[in-house]
């Protein structure tokens, strides 16, 4: 069946103008009060939904804010140091947003004089600024009708619409971009787009939606068929795989602590952290054999302080905490250094790393 031919399947019979009136109406009545909304400034709106990419918003409120105010306009960002704004980010996770939102925002200042374009393919054009995004950007800070699709959504949709398709799929994905094209509201695209996520992040939640609160209840297939909690459908996801690690605070005889940038691609590029033993490979006996091999220095490992574990989307990393101090020969690694511990609050360290930080000897 054509996609065009689905979508008519779908929405046969549903009433669109019921369920759009009240979904805006609930929106407008009940929204909570969230820095993002208090004006429709494209860069805060493009800042607020890079940080709520798999982030909760009790999270991301301090974050935003700091944030906004370190870094006020497109211009400043633009301006800003790597690690500067690495440093602003620390603890929120998946770095590589960050990034992203930097090196993009420099080329909004370059190509379009600092201000966000409200043209689709432009703005699509921009680095890590994918079809939720930009449909998010467009229709809440430019008021228009282009969808902002993202998981909340397909799940409060596949409940309102019942739709049983595989939203973990990228065809599912399409799928809900085409209904939320017809049903969004032509007069009040930011209402009606805001209303469905604060919808899925209020009273259609993932395991226990709140149905008898639900403003659209009235719409809602999953409801009238008492099937809300089956829906979505989704595969479930690969089996996280484990890495086990040595996590080495290593000091010298001045009482400083090596720490080592990490690559400029891939996890947490370009944070800070402790020197890490892969004990896939290595076993703790032969541990400083393959530190010297990697640093150059001769270490004596002193007993196990505590153990870190550290969960990511795709594998969990497993830490045990050692201290160590040099014995001999000179630091050789082109990303490590020895700093002062107390210099170490200007530097961005992810949060299994911080963990660590209050091991070390003073």
């Amino acid at each position: 069946m054509k996609n065009k031919e689905r979508l008519q399947t779908i929405l046969e019979y549903f009433n669109a103008e019921s369920f759009r009136d009240d979904l805006i109406r609930w929106f407008k009545e009940e929204q909570r009060l969230l820095p993002w909304r208090e004006n429709q400034d494209p860069y805060r709106v493009w800042v607020s939904e890079i940080m709520l990419q798999q982030t909760r918003v009790d999270t991301v409120i301090p974050y935003f804010n700091y944030f906004l105010e370190k870094f006020p306009t497109p211009q400043a960002l633009a301006d800003a140091e790597e690690q500067e704004v690495l440093k602003a980010w620390e603890g929120l996770g998946y770095y590589s947003r960050a990034r992203n939102l930097q090196n993009a925002v420099r080329e909004v200042v370059e190509e379009y004089g600092g201000v966000v374009p409200n043209n689709p393919e432009e703005l699509g054009e921009l680095k890590g600024v994918g079809p939720y995004t930009k449909g998010a950007i467009l229709s809440i800070a430019y008021d228009t009708p282009e969808p902002a699709v993202d998981g909340n959504v397909m799940r409060v949709l596949s409940r309102i619409l019942h739709v049983e398709d595989d939203i973990s799929k990228q065809s599912t994905r399409k799928l809900f971009e085409g209904l939320v094209g017809f049903l969004i509201s032509r007069q009040d695209p930011s209402s009606f787009n805001q209303g469905l996520m604060e919808l899925g992040a209020l009273i259609c939640t993932p395991k226990t939606p709140s149905c008898m609160l639900c403003p659209v209840q009235n719409n809602c297939r999953a409801f009238e068929q008492g099937i809300e909690t089956e829906l979505p459908i989704k595969s479930s996801k690969k089996k996280q795989k484990k890495s086990p690690y040595l996590l080495l605070l290593v000091q010298n005889e001045k009482g400083e602590v090596l720490i080592e940038k990490r690559p400029e691609s891939g996890l947490l590029a370009s944070l800070w952290q402790y020197p890490m033993v892969p004990l896939e490979d290595i076993d703790k006996e032969t541990a400083p054999h393959w530190f010297f091999g990697e640093y150059g220095l001769k270490i004596e490992l002193g007993e196990p302080i505590t153990d870190i574990r550290h969960v990511f989307s795709h594998l969990i990393w497993e830490m045990g905490v050692v201290r160590a101090t040099v014995k001999d020969g000179e630091l050789d690694h082109d990303r490590a250094r020895f700093i002062n511990p107390t210099d170490m609050i200007d530097l961005p360290f992810p949060v299994s790393h911080q963990k660590a930080h209050p091991y070390i000897s003073q």
